[in-house]
C-alpha cells in the first residue's frame, strides 16, 4: 500500500535497514535477471538445526521488507552443498559402517543411510525442503549438483580457470607453506574412485577448459573443469555462485568474516559484483559456548517447538542478531511472553510504528489477534500448583477466572497451555525444591490465609496483590523480596514465581487457603 511503503522508507526495525540499502546496491531498479536474489546456504553433511531456521528466517523478514519497500520482483534461494565431499560419519544416522566406504564421496553419490532417496545428500535435502515448507517460507530450492552437472555454472568456472592465478593470489595467503604449495581452486572428481580430491594441479589449458592433476595414485589425468568434472573449494565456490545467479544478498555468521572478504575479492575478480551482507551472532549453549552440530550442545529446532509456538522461535531470531545470545531452554517462557506482549500490544500502535514491530515482520504485517488473557509464564506455575498433565484441569481454572475465554474462542492460549504443560512436564518439574516454613513464616502464610478468606472469592488480582504486600510488610522479613521469595520456595517449590495476585486470582482464594494450610501442616506440595 502506498502509505505503507511511506513508512518502511524511515522504519528503523533492521529488516528495513537492509532493505534500504540493497535497494541501493541494485540502483533502485530490476537487475537484468528480472529478479533481486536472496540467498541462504546449507550444508547436508547434516540435518536442518537452529541455524538453519534462523538464517532463512531473518533472511525472509529482509525480503518482506524489501518488497514493501518496491515492486521489484524477488527470489530466495535455499542453496544446498551437496556435492561436498563427506569428510566424516555423523554420529546420528544408521549404517555408519557402510557410510565409512564412502568417505570422500560428493554427499549426492553416497548411497541413503536411511534406504528412502537415492543418496545421503537427497534425503538430506527432503529434509530441508520437508523443513522449510513446514515454516511456510517462500523458497527456491537449488542442489550445487544440479547447477554443476547442469552446465549452468560452465561460464563462470572458465571464469575461474581464466584467471587461476588471481584466485589462488586471493587464497594463498591464508594458506600455511604446505598447503600453498599444492593449493588449487579445482577439486576433481576421481573418475577411479569417485571422490572430490584436494589434487595438485600440473597443468591448466584455457582453450580447452580443462587441467591435468595428479591423482591418488600419482597418475596423471586430464579433466575438463565444467559439467561437474570438478567442484571449487567453498571460498572459491562461494564467489563463484555469486557472480554465476548473480545473488544479491546474503548472510552468514560472524565466524565467517575473512570468508565473506575473500570472496568478495574473488567475486570481483570473476567480473560480478558481492551481494550486499549482513553479519550475525552465534549462538551460545547455556554455559556461554558456541554451538556446535558436531558437540550437540544447544537447544534444537524440534526441542523448542515441543514447548513453544514457532512465532516466538522467529521472535527470538528477530530480536538483536547482531548480538550474541544464549540459546536454551530456559530462555523459552520470557520469549513466549515478550510474543505474548508484541502481540497484545500491536492493535493499538499507529500504522506508522507497526513496521517497527517485531509481529510486523513476523507475521508479514498481519499477526492474528486474540486476546491472550493470561502469560506463558503464569500458565507455567498454574500447571506446577495442579500438578498435572490434563489440559482440561488448568482450563477449569482459565475459564473460571476469565469466563470468556475457552479452547474453541481462544485457539492460541489453547496451544499455550498444551507448551506450558509440556515443559513443565520437562523442566520445572524435575529442578522442583520445596522447602518447610520457619516458625515466623508458618505465622505469616497463616496471617496471608485469614486476609485472603477476608476477601470476596471474585476479588481483583490487584486487591489480593495489595493483602499479600500488607502481610509481608507485618512481619519480620527483611524486606518484600524476601516475603516474596519464601511464598515461592514453601508454596511453588521455585526461588522465582508470578505476580501473586494474578496467580492466586488466577488459582483461586479457597485453593490457595487450602494449598497455604498444607504448606503449614508440613505436606509434601510435590506430592
Amino acid at each position: 500500500m502506498p502509505r505503507e511503503r511511506d513508512y518502511a522508507r524511515h522504519a528503523k526495525a533492521w529488516p528495513f535497514t537492509e532493505a534500504r540499502a540493497l535497494l541501493k546496491h541494485v540502483g533502485g531498479k530490476t537487475p537484468e535477471k528480472g529478479y533481486v536474489l536472496f540467498e541462504t546456504g546449507y550444508g547436508p553433511s547434516g540435518l536442518p538445526h537452529i541455524g538453519t531456521f534462523g538464517e532463512v528466517a531473518r533472511t525472509s523478514m529482509v525480503r518482506r521488507a524489501f518488497e514493501t519497500l518496491t515492486d521489484i520482483p524477488t527470489r530466495l534461494f535455499a542453496f544446498s552443498d551437496d556435492m561436498d565431499g563427506l569428510r566424516k560419519v555423523p554420529d546420528n544416522i544408521p549404517n555408519r559402517e557402510m557410510m565409512t566406504q564412502h568417505l570422500g564421496k560428493p554427499l549426492t553419490s553416497i548411497p541413503d543411510p536411511f534406504g528412502s532417496h537415492e543418496s545421503f545428500g537427497h534425503h538430506n535435502n527432503e529434509r530441508l525442503k520437508s523443513f522449510l515448507d513446514d515454516f511456510a517460507f517462500d523458497y527456491q530450492f537449488q542442489s550445487a549438483t544440479d547447477c554443476y552437472k547442469s552446465g549452468l555454472f560452465d561460464a563462470t568456472l572458465l571464469k575461474v580457470l581464466e584467471r587461476y592465478d588471481e584466485v589462488v593470489e586471493v587464497i594463498a595467503p591464508t594458506l600455511g607453506a604446505e598447503r600453498r604449495a599444492t593449493y588449487s581452486p579445482f577439486l576433481p572428481l576421481s573418475a577411479k574412485t569417485g571422490k572430490v580430491l584436494q589434487a595438485p594441479v600440473r597443468e591448466r589449458d584455457v582453450d580447452a577448459g580443462s587441467i591435468v592433476y595428479e591423482d591418488e595414485d600419482g597418475s596423471k589425468v586430464a579433466t575438463p573443469v565444467t559439467g561437474g568434472h570438478c567442484k571449487l573449494q567453498w571460498k572459491v565456490d562461494w564467489a563463484m555462485r555469486w557472480t554465476a545467479l548473480g545473488v544479491d544478498y546474503e548472510m552468514s555468521g560472524k565466524d565467517l568474516i575473512d570468508s565473506v572478504k575473500l570472496a568478495g575479492k574473488i567475486c570481483r575478480i570473476l567480473g560480478g559484483a558481492p551481494p550486499v551482507g549482513f553479519t550475525y551472532e552465534l549462538f551460545l549453549d547455556e554455559n556461554g559456548e558456541k554451538i556446535s552440530k558436531s558437540r550437540g550442545n544447544g537447544l534444537a529446532v524440534e526441542e523448542w517447538l515441543r514447548y513453544a509456538p514457532p512465532e516466538s522461535l522467529a521472535l527470538f531470531m528477530y530480536g538483536k542478531p547482531k548480538a550474541a545470545k544464549r540459546l536454551y531452554f530456559d530462555v523459552i517462557p520470557r520469549t513466549v511472553d515478550d510474543y505474548l506482549n508484541h502481540l497484545s500490544q500491536f492493535p493499538g500502535l499507529p500504522d506508522g510504528k507497526r513496521l517497527d514491530s517485531p509481529l510486523w515482520h513476523i507475521h508479514g504485517g498481519r499477526p492474528p489477534q486474540e486476546d491472550i488473557h493470561l502469560g506463558y509464564g503464569m500458565l507455567l506455575n498454574l500447571a506446577s500448583v495442579c500438578h498435572t498433565e490434563d489440559k482440561a484441569v488448568l482450563w477449569h481454572f482459565i475459564t473460571r477466572y476469565r469466563p470468556q475465554a475457552t479452547p474453541a474462542r481462544a485457539p492460541i492460549l489453547d496451544k499455550l497451555v498444551e507448551y506450558a504443560i509440556s515443559y513443565y512436564q520437562g523442566f520445572v518439574k524435575p529442578a522442583k525444591k520445596y522447602r518447610a516454613a520457619t516458625k515466623d513464616e508458618a505465622v505469616a502464610l497463616e496471617d496471608l490465609a485469614r486476609a485472603l478468606r477476608s476477601l470476596p472469592r471474585d476479588a481483583a488480582a490487584e486487591t489480593i496483590q495489595s493483602e499479600v504486600y500488607e502481610v509481608g510488610k507485618r512481619h519480620p522479613f527483611a524486606d518484600l523480596k524476601s516475603w516474596f521469595r519464601a511464598l515461592y520456595e514453601i508454596l511453588l517449590g521455585q526461588s522465582q514465581g508470578p505476580r501473586m495476585g494474578t496467580f492466586i486470582a488466577l488459582y483461586g482464594i479457597d485453593e490457595t487457603i487450602a494449598l497455604i494450610r498444607r504448606a503449614v501442616a508440613g505436606e509434601d506440595l510435590g506430592a
